[in-house]
């Protein structure tokens, strides 16, 4: 019969020196995260671990104290470094018994591949008589579930498309099965424009009355971008009623600041809105040195609206190539108004667009001055009818620099394209 404590608590154990030293990178706590959150289990810790038997005893006491699901991933594979199973069977007990389903398959799999099949690949088939097995359809060795005092211990091998593969076959199935779960339910607002702390004052009365009805608001910065994901626990349709009442009430607060939610991309929805409304747009970069076009062009299908790049690093690129005037770079200098302006409308006119977007800055670390310090950065937007320019104060690291200031175009381009 299920057991019911709302919400259930969860922990997920990467384990493998190879993560702790950063030669493979942990993608698997990321996934399984946000895909246990979504089926209805508050996720409490994640532990990276060495794959020595007494850190994945310490680190499975630790999480069994305080939460009723444990999910690990690494170290089942057929070498003798793999020792999660070995260390789970002393852990909860029993034997190693041969499973003939899965010794069938993976002599299907190793056939079908037409790879000798070794004693080391055959160990795979032995599995803990304490465990459940769960089949591994994409890889040699399967996953394991443990039971022990009405709590989950779930072992999965470490390659991401195996523990995925294992974990929407079987994992989430016989998880729902066992557990009553809450609904969670999120909404993740996507912001541009404003750091944090200014998104935050802007929505302070809004936030407070969110969590004195029970729902949590979390803030997730990003270069350039805030999120605001807002979060209900409960067990029938209301919460979902609420959570999108606020989420609504946020379009009304700060709407100029708004472009989207959950997966959607600045770039996405740049590009969609210039699609609808039959536009299309060209950049000439300086400072930002073709990451602009970058946004653009990493969106399937931006052709249909993206005309071309120049980039004009180069002063005599600028004048030559772009047409900015020789007189005004020397009498105002390249990061100036005056020049991007130019650079902007000359670059529209040039790949015949309906708009052209213009960068010209010092991105740093070095080349600042005291009149124009490190992160001084003028854009400019060209229309048809009018040329706007803006000039940024940004900070003294160069990537982020670069990346802040094609944000910005994008959100510029946006809220130039709903007047």
């Amino acid at each position: 019969m299920p057991f019911v404590i709302s919400p259930m608590q969860c922990a997920i154990i990467t384990i493998g020196d190879e993560i702790l030293i950063g030669k493979t990178i942990d993608t698997n706590s990321a996934w399984l995260g946000r895909k246990l959150n979504d089926l209805g289990f508050d996720i409490r810790q994640i532990h990276s671990i060495s794959d020595k038997p007494k850190e994945i005893v310490r680190a499975l006491d630790e999480s069994l104290e305080k939460t009723d699901l444990v999910v690990l991933t690494g170290g089942l594979g057929p070498t003798n470094d793999d020792l999660t199973k070995k260390t789970l069977l002393e852990y909860f007990g029993g034997e190693l018994l041969l499973d003939q389903e899965i010794l069938d398959r993976l002599e299907g799999y190793f056939k079908g591949r037409k790879i000798p099949m070794l004693e080391v690949h055959r160990q795979q088939a032995f599995q803990p008589s304490s465990s459940k097995k769960l089949i591994n359809n994409f890889g040699s060795a399967s996953g394991m579930w443990f039971e022990k005092d009405n709590k989950v211990i779930i072992s999965l091998p470490g390659v991401p498309y195996e523990t995925k593969g294992i974990m929407r076959e079987y994992g989430f199935d016989a998880l729902t099965a066992h557990f009553e779960l809450p609904t969670i339910y999120h909404r993740t607002i996507l912001t541009w424009g404003k750091g944090e702390s200014i998104i935050a004052q802007k929505i302070e009365k809004w936030e407070e009355e969110a969590n004195a009805s029970g729902l949590k608001i979390a803030y997730l910065p990003s270069v350039g971008l805030v999120k605001i994901r807002i979060s209900g626990i409960g067990d029938d349709e209301g919460i979902k009623i609420r959570v999108d009442k606020k989420a609504e009430e946020l379009y009304q607060i700060i709407p100029r600041y708004i472009f989207g939610e959950n997966g959607d991309s600045l770039e996405l929805i740049t590009g969609k809105i210039l699609r609808e409304k039959g536009l299309t747009v060209a950049t000439a970069e300086s400072c930002t040195g073709g990451y602009l076009a970058h946004k653009f062009t990493s969106v399937s299908g931006s052709s249909d609206y993206f005309k071309g790049s120049l980039i004009a690093y180069a002063n005599d690129v600028k004048e030559k190539v772009l047409g900015v005037s020789i007189k005004d770079i020397e009498k105002y200098g390249v990061v100036s108004e005056e020049v991007v302006k130019q650079m902007a409308e000359n670059v529209r006119m040039l790949m015949n667009s309906d708009y052209g977007i213009a960068t010209s800055g010092i991105a740093g670390p070095d080349g600042g001055s005291d009149e124009i310090p490190v992160g001084t950065i003028w854009i400019a937007i060209a229309s048809k009818s009018s040329v706007n320019a803006k000039l940024l104060r940004l900070g003294t690291r160069r990537i982020n620099n670069i990346m802040t200031t094609s944000i910005i175009c994008l959100g510029s381009l946006l809220q130039e394209m709903q007047k």
